[in-house]
């Protein structure tokens, strides 16, 4: 397994206590981190264990934690590795449970690609490319106002938090009175909530949202509109999906829709500020920016910790170490995207790199179901930038950036910019 890794004043767990006696058990504590850094914690892991034991800071028991590109690709796809967690005791991030007990992130096939077909058809790339223009202009609208504000400006504030939400609320069927509500929600429910009363607030705002999509889902019934929340609507009504399966997923896309391109699209900017040359080589060559917002996506370690986990249904051999039948295993898309076996100097920006396809959006049956929305929303604002705010840079210097804390997806807290 490579040299054993202890954080300092950690003390390795007996097998017993393991549940496992093959490997020892790292404690994983998941703080936070200044800027983009990447955790050391995940460096080590694909150095020295890229399959290894670990306990989470919450939960019951300890888990397999998997890094390395082709056996986080591996455990994704196998079937063998199920989804369905639901009511388990299980190790994990955060005090509370943050997806619905219905999300599609706890069905396994065929299930989940039944309730996946309904809003299938609202991210393929010909829906995105009507959508483009459309988005164009939102973001317009909110470069206009940011130009009128004058310098200097927040651009999270201006940009970056309200043109996603816009944009995922329009698709969705979310109407304007309604978004800052649903921003709010987000970044209460989408914490890692360290506390009891931030997990109970949590809790609060998750059975808010479902009351509200709830309802927004009974107006629709009386009147469609040309909106995603009709289409499931439309959906339940003749048996593809139940309720609780369209209000689980219609959370699920509206709030970490608007809270992962958010975060994202204020890292890339970040990075694009603050990267030697990298912005004056998208000024000089703008046909670059799809490319770049794919190198971002890997480059950038935009998820603190791990997602949901999975749960072996048998014995399985992942990277040389078997995995016993009922052991729960988590992988890590941040640490997969620099895994050098796969991508050389990792930790370079490469507008240019060649190689296999990034993680960011996960893998398998459950890769993100709106990772071209994701893309389009970023190209569209990086395009945007280079055009209208071509003199934009940080308005402070870059180690004063305020950066979010206790959050899932990390991201500045304000990004103060002048041009």
């Amino acid at each position: 397994m490579g040299r054993e890794l202890f954080p300092d004043g950690v003390v390795p767990m007996t097998s017993t206590e393991a549940g496992s006696d093959r490997c020892p058990v790292r404690a994983w504590t998941v703080d936070d981190l200044p800027t983009l850094d990447f955790d050391p914690f995940l460096s080590e892991s694909l150095r020295d264990a890229p399959v290894s034991r670990i306990r989470l800071p919450h939960g019951e028991g300890d888990c397999w934690l998997v890094t390395r590109y082709e056996d986080v690709r591996f455990v994704t796809s196998d079937p063998r590795f199920s989804r369905d967690i639901t009511g388990r005791p299980i190790p994990k991030m955060t005090k509370h449970f943050i997806p619905m007990d219905r999300a599609l992130s706890f069905v396994d096939p065929p299930g989940h690609a039944r309730v996946r077909a309904v809003v299938a058809p609202a991210f393929t790339q010909r829906a995105m490319d009507r959508l483009r223009p459309r988005a164009q202009e939102l973001l317009d609208r909110r470069v206009d106002r940011l130009m009128a504000a004058g310098p200097p400006a927040d651009f999270v504030r201006h940009i970056t938090s309200p043109f996603p939400l816009d944009v995922v609320s329009e698709l969705i069927g979310v109407p304007p009175a309604d978004r800052a509500r649903i921003r709010d929600w987000a970044q209460t429910l989408l914490t890692r909530a360290s506390d009891e009363a931030a997990a109970e607030r949590a809790l609060e705002v998750r059975a808010a949202a479902g009351a509200y999509f709830r309802e927004l889902a009974a107006q629709r019934r009386g009147e469609p509109r040309d909106d995603l929340m009709s289409v499931m609507v439309a959906a339940v009504d003749n048996g593809q999906i139940d309720e609780e399966e369209l209000l689980a997923l219609t959370t699920l896309m509206e709030l970490n829709g608007w809270h992962a391109v958010c975060n994202n699209t204020s890292n890339m900017v970040y990075a694009l500020l603050t990267q030697d040359g990298l912005m004056d080589r998208l000024r000089s060559e703008p046909e670059l920016v799809p490319q770049a917002v794919e190198e971002l996506l890997r480059w950038i370690p935009h998820k603190h910790g791990v997602g949901q986990p999975r749960i072996a249904t048998q014995d399985v051999e992942v990277g040389g170490v078997l995995i016993r039948d009922g052991e729960f295993v988590y992988v890590s898309y941040v640490a997969a995207n620099w895994d050098e076996l796969v991508y050389p100097d990792p930790e370079r920006i490469d507008v240019e790199r060649q190689g296999p396809p990034h993680l960011a959006f996960g893998h398998g049956p459950h890769y993100c179901v709106g990772p071209l929305l994701a893309r389009m929303e970023s190209e569209v604002l990086l395009s945007t930038l280079i055009n209208r705010l071509p003199d934009l840079r940080l308005a402070l210097p870059p180690e004063q950036v305020r950066w979010q804390t206790n959050v899932l997806i990390r991201g500045p807290v304000d990004l103060p910019v002048t041009w």
